[in-house]
């Protein structure tokens, strides 16, 4: 299953539609939410076909499609299964602050004709053609954005495999100052997308213009995730066995914040996992606890440690003598470590 994302280009009239059901839907999400959680202090539960069967008859009263109707309640009843679970946060009530932005289709889609859609209960909607893989389209999703209207397809397809031009092996160790820095070396510069609108987006704060803080930040959005999908491709490209630091960046992000954020480590990290398993590289993330402070030469925890190290670009072994790069250094352990190696007799095994 993979996804494709359309632009597509409503008329006046499909569009006005579009907005009425949101607004429609956002009362059943509201709904929906609410009444598992006061059922749940009742120790009343319903099974998922129950639970998106008690609304029914009423898409034509909301003249909205009954199975979209029965997608919002299947979204709200699966959030809070993931609740319960203890795997997500509360569902959130959807309001002027928190807005729904997506409808679903839960039905299988008819495959596009010429540049032209059809959607259940809207029509056939223009969009701007680009070729979509082969395979049945089994449902789909109308999500509006700063910058228009998009339609999500899931389509029952094989992925490609990725062709690989390389065997290596590296260890990564994320950073803020660089983007990435590799076990061999070599150093990813960070693209600063945010730095690069942070003083037109203030503006636009300050000003209230809502509309161009939001495009602005969906285009910093767009830019993050391309560089993403190209650098993760490229690593799986060229190498057989990746490791990549797990650091605390939610531990992090008290401290430095914005910076964290504008790295996008995590959505890197979920692009490598998925793209090592189309193109057969073993990834993964070992801990990162004493990466820093140990030698990749001797294995003594003689480097810099603490908040206070940061600072410390470089320095050299007390017991080895061997001037490390700092992150070179942890790199190389990260790599050490994902190949089961303890800190402390890497080097031996070595």
């Amino acid at each position: 299953m993979i996804q494709a994302q359309l632009k597509i280009r409503p008329n006046k009239e499909q569009e006005a539609q579009l907005t009425g059901w949101l607004c429609n839907l956002t009362g059943v999400w509201n709904w929906a939410v609410r009444k598992i959680e006061l059922n749940a202090k009742d120790k009343i539960y319903f099974s998922q076909k129950e639970f998106h069967n008690l609304l029914a008859n009423h898409g034509e009263k909301l003249e909205i499609p009954s199975h979209t109707l029965q997608g919002v309640l299947d979204t709200a009843w699966i959030a809070w299964r993931r609740c319960f679970k203890k795997l997500a946060k509360k569902p959130h009530l959807k309001g002027q602050r928190n807005k729904l932005n997506s409808i679903p289709f839960p039905d299988p889609i008819k495959p596009p004709v010429g540049n032209y859609v059809g959607i259940p209960g809207l029509g056939k909607v223009r969009f701007h053609k680009q070729e979509l893989p082969e395979g049945k389209i089994k449902c789909g999703r109308i999500v509006r954005r700063a910058s228009g209207w998009y339609l999500c397809l899931f389509i029952a397809t094989d992925r490609e495999l990725i062709k690989r031009v390389g065997y290596g092996k590296i260890g990564i160790d994320p950073g803020f100052k660089a983007l990435l820095t590799m076990s061999d070396g070599e150093v990813v510069d960070h693209p600063r997308e945010l730095e690069a609108i942070e003083s037109r987006l203030a503006q636009a704060q300050r000003g209230h213009n809502k509309v161009l803080a939001a495009r602005l930040q969906e285009k910093r959005a767009n830019q993050v995730k391309d560089r993403n999908h190209k650098l993760s491709l490229r690593l799986v490209q060229e190498n057989v066995v990746i490791r990549f630091s797990a650091d605390n960046h939610r531990g992090v992000a008290h401290k430095f914040g914005k910076s964290v954020s504008s790295s996008s480590h995590y959505q890197l990290r979920q692009m490598l996992s998925y793209k090592s398993r189309a193109g057969g590289t073993e990834y993964d993330e070992p801990d990162s606890k004493f990466s820093t402070m140990t030698c990749s030469v001797c294995g003594s925890r003689s480097g810099p440690a603490g908040w206070g190290g940061l600072a410390v670009r470089q320095w050299r072994c007390s017991e080895c003598g061997t001037l490390h790069d700092r992150d070179v250094n942890a790199a190389r352990n990260t790599l050490f470590v994902g190949a089961g190696y303890a800190h402390e007799v890497q080097h031996a095994n070595a």
